[in-house]
């Protein structure tokens, strides 16, 4: 048990300093970066806190902050706060000398924040956020906050099933949240400027678009365990659509964000080319609930990045989306940055290329200033395999990418897997270090003609994890046992030393597949978790799967229900009260054109009628809809 020492005496600002000498990276928490931003408190309306719930080098690489800290401090009357987790460290520190989390440019507690706005990138930050206001001295669950203020608020791709986290979070921001969290930050002025309770603010937030209020919802469950009912009260929207930036290319941007005192995990600054995937993979959380499919023109980007980086001073810039090579002017964008980036030694930096649509052109341009290596996802290894899950990328094309790579003396190539997809054999699971075997040999056919070296091949495989609004989410996810079987298969087909494998925790997959698909009464579970001092779920410093199954237990629920059963195709699901404009029907006719290994074509060849035109009310890439396959 820590040690507490009295040091109530002592001023924040003494205490802070004291223990700084005492932690590990200082440079996580002291603030005054430049670009930050720091107003008079006398001088504004609302304070906001956007906390990341992880470290400072991960929150810092996240484009969705840059975003939103920029937007929010734009308006003079509103003051946007960085918080992030602190790190095992700082955080015994800050509980022996009874320090509480602290916004990192004014470093005043929480607790005197109007709003506290969580970003939720993935299931396993869960814990974090209850210890954040566990830190802050806030209640953790939102019932027994009777206040108006501080105001918890939660958005961000895992809020697509806001469920698991409904007893903690007052509302949730649905979608995108450039314009939704500017009428949040209205609706609670007006609120404090009128003196209103908490109730009529979630009563007006629980009619406005793109607002889910939990507190509003009754769900009700079968005596199977399966829900019964979603009942919107007083009101409430039912369901709850999405809100989308349709003008994405004048949309509000990021022209300079705090460079950070340390080295972050994606050193180098981002411009965003395009928003939403054409590709329909069957697994892909992002690919749907990013749609529809928006770019930006190449003149925009280009001011963009060279604008962030002449005010951030760094020398890489990534060009970011969810596949930057289906950007349709990505030459004329590599063309106008090159004037400028090559002569400075800026590196460009694409991070998600499609092997089938990566030219000669483009890979000569990235590697005018370094060569860092290309990253490509064949995701299955076999041919049936990538049907299904609908890659629509065949052997040929995947060893002409890397051959491609190869004759621009790209020695380092990482390709991305997932085991345990439906339908996955024990051929499927080979075949993927047979391809990558395939690859090798390509490397040195080409090897002696064009003086290359050594070839550094990383397959890096991920668990398959059922998520919603996925045509996936009706499938049911691997057993530990299963993963693991699979993972020395694939061990027992490398025969080559160019050949390393990396792959994820079958034991954490196992609980992000729980919370993915989980409903309300996971809360107990999290809350076991956090009670145990679970933090860092998605680090293997912080990790421990006996604190999970030890909460199910304790918490009468078995997670083999949320995650190891196939779902039926009537079952009402947890998110079912949200709309983002991918329909059920849809996602059904894709679940069952996967058992048949049919694949879909692109959204820019026909489209596949997914909703997202009647929600946006207009056709993507300017085109009629096609009929049903």
């Amino acid at each position: 048990m820590n040690k507490t020492i009295d040091t109530s005496d002592i001023s924040f600002d003494k205490r802070f300093e004291r223990i700084l000498k005492n932690v590990q990276k200082p440079g996580r928490y002291i603030g005054k970066e430049v670009n930050s931003v720091v107003k008079s408190k006398e001088k504004v309306d609302l304070r906001f806190a956007f906390c990341f719930p992880d470290v400072y080098e991960v929150g810092m690489s996240h484009l969705g902050i840059k975003i939103l800290y920029s937007i929010l401090n734009k308006r003079d009357n509103i003051w946007c706060e960085r918080v992030f987790m602190p790190w095992f460290d700082m955080l015994k520190e800050m509980k022996e000398n009874k320090l509480p989390l602290f916004g990192i440019e004014s470093r005043d507690p929480l607790n005197v924040f109007d709003i506290i706005g969580f970003t939720m990138q993935y299931e396993m930050s869960y814990t974090n956020i209850l210890h954040m206001l566990d830190l802050s001295r806030i209640p953790i669950r939102s019932a027994r906050r009777r206040g108006l203020f501080p105001l918890i608020v939660a958005g961000g791709p895992a809020a697509c099933n806001p469920e698991p986290m409904a007893e903690f979070i007052d509302i949730f921001l649905i979608g995108e949240g450039e314009e939704s969290i500017l009428e949040l930050c209205d609706l609670v002025m007006e609120a404090k400027k009128e003196n209103k309770s908490k109730a009529w603010l979630l009563n007006r937030a629980a009619k406005s678009e793109g607002f889910y209020v939990p507190s509003k919802y009754v769900v009700e469950y079968t005596d199977r365990g399966t829900l019964k009912e979603i009942r919107p009260k007083r009101g409430a929207k039912f369901p709850v659509r999405k809100r989308i930036i349709e003008n994405f290319n004048s949309s509000e941007y990021f022209m300079s964000f705090p460079v950070p005192n340390i080295e972050t995990i994606h050193d180098r600054t981002t411009v965003e080319v395009l928003r939403g995937c054409i590709r329909g993979c069957r697994f892909c959380q992002a690919g749907f609930i990013y749609r529809p499919f928006r770019a930006k023109e190449p003149v925009t980007l280009n001011a963009q990045a060279r604008e962030i980086c002449d005010s951030s001073g760094y020398d890489e810039i990534s060009l970011l989306s969810l596949s930057t090579s289906d950007y349709p002017k990505l030459d004329e964008l590599l063309d106008d940055m090159l004037k400028w980036t090559e002569e400075r030694k800026i590196n460009i930096s694409l991070p998600s290329l499609r092997i089938d649509s990566v030219s000669e052109s483009i890979l000569k341009k990235i590697a005018k200033v370094k060569k860092s290596g290309v990253t490509f996802a064949p995701e299955a290894g076999s041919q049936s395999l990538r049907d299904s899950i609908n890659k629509n990328l065949d052997e040929e094309t995947i060893i002409k990418g890397c051959r491609t790579a190869f004759l621009q003396h790209q020695e380092r190539v990482k390709l991305y897997f997932i085991i345990g997809l439906p339908g996955e054999t024990d051929e499927d699971v080979v075949a993927i270090a047979e391809l990558a075997e395939k690859i090798v040999e390509e490397f040195h056919k080409t090897k002696k003609d064009h003086g290359l070296k050594r070839l550094f091949i990383t397959l890096s495989v991920a668990f398959f994890i059922p998520k919603p609004f996925t045509p996936f989410q009706f499938a049911a996810q691997n057993t530990k046992e299963e993963f693991e079987r699979k993972i020395k298969l694939i061990k027992s087909n490398i025969k080559s030393r160019n050949i390393t494998l990396d792959y994820h925790s079958s034991e954490m997959s196992l609980i992000e597949g729980v919370l993915a698909r989980g409903d309300r009464r996971l809360s107990r579970v999290i809350e076991s978790v956090f009670k145990k001092g679970g933090m860092f779920e998605s680090w293997d410093e912080g990790f421990s799967y006996s604190n999970w199954t030890d909460s199910f237990i304790k918490s009468g629920i078995e997670p083999e229900f949320y995650s190891h059963r196939e779902r039926d195709v009537d079952e009402i699901n947890p998110w079912d009260m949200l709309d983002l404009g991918i329909t059920k029907e849809f996602l059904l006719r894709e679940y069952k054109k996967s058992k048949r290994r049919v694949v879909t074509p692109d959204c820019m060849s026909k489209c596949s009628s997914c909703g997202i035109t009647e929600m946006t009310e207009r056709s993507c890439f300017g085109k009629t809809t096609n009929s049903i396959q």
